[in-house]
């Protein structure tokens, strides 16, 4: 697994998308972070947070688009499948390597709040917060991408279904007030990743939202462990 994580790593520094990612990432989470706070005259960055979760439906698809759809495209993905590394090894060695790419790139990110501190008084503790819940965020995006990337050989084809199924996993409960039934506005708000983040802007440590998050990294960790355990039979 240690070794598999190491070759992704590399991978993302000897080719453009490791670049492309994080020039992506810096350069969209900048231009929100002046635009919300800034522009703005404010040192409140729950804006900034709230507006970076939709910016992630972009962004995290470029990261993970490539993880499993390139190694079928190249045909070396019976050497993964016949290599000493179980199934769970090799899915969790790309869940670290592409999560280690981004928490990386939230940390830089971070250098933005430092002038804020020669204007303001920004609150630390819902800088904290929302800092958490954007890694665990992060962390379930790239479990969605890394399955639907084991669903096809098309890294476009990866990025754009990763693309729609972040958006439905983020907006649903936007859909809450054109809806009548308490039911489905209930069930749509639970579905939401975007609905929980609330708690984590006031400086809040929410632990149900925190297991929702982790929960939904491992099914689609666990599904795509499935699927190649049933490629690895087949």
């Amino acid at each position: 697994m240690l070794a598999l994580y190491k070759k992704e790593m590399r991978t993302y520094f000897t080719t453009p998308l490791g670049y492309v990612f994080l020039g992506v990432f810096l350069a969209v989470s900048g231009f929100v972070f002046a635009m919300s706070t800034y522009y703005s005259q404010t040192s409140d960055v729950s804006a900034y947070f709230q507006t970076m979760i939709l910016g992630y439906v972009v962004i995290i698809p470029i990261l993970t688009m490539r993880g499993f759809a390139e190694e079928r495209r190249a045909r070396t993905e019976q050497l993964l499948l016949t290599s000493p590394i179980t199934i769970s090894g090799m899915v969790f060695a790309k869940f670290f390597a592409a999560f280690t790419m981004f928490a990386g790139s939230v940390l830089v990110s971070c250098l933005y709040y430092l002038p804020l501190f020669n204007y303001g008084t920004p609150n630390v503790g819902k800088a904290v917060g929302s800092l958490i819940a954007m890694l665990l965020i992060g962390m379930c995006f790239i479990s969605v991408g890394l399955f639907v990337s084991t669903l096809t050989e098309s890294t476009v084809t990866a990025c754009i279904g990763t693309m729609g199924t972040l958006l439905v996993l983020s907006a649903t409960s936007i859909f809450n007030s054109i809806i009548d039934s308490y039911f489905v506005r209930q069930v749509l708000s639970w579905v939401s990743v975007y609905s929980r983040f609330d708690n984590f802007v006031y400086g809040e440590f929410d632990i149900a939202a925190t297991v929702y998050y982790i929960s939904i990294t491992a099914i689609f960790l666990f599904l795509s462990v499935r699927i190649y355990e049933g490629r690895r039979y087949a």
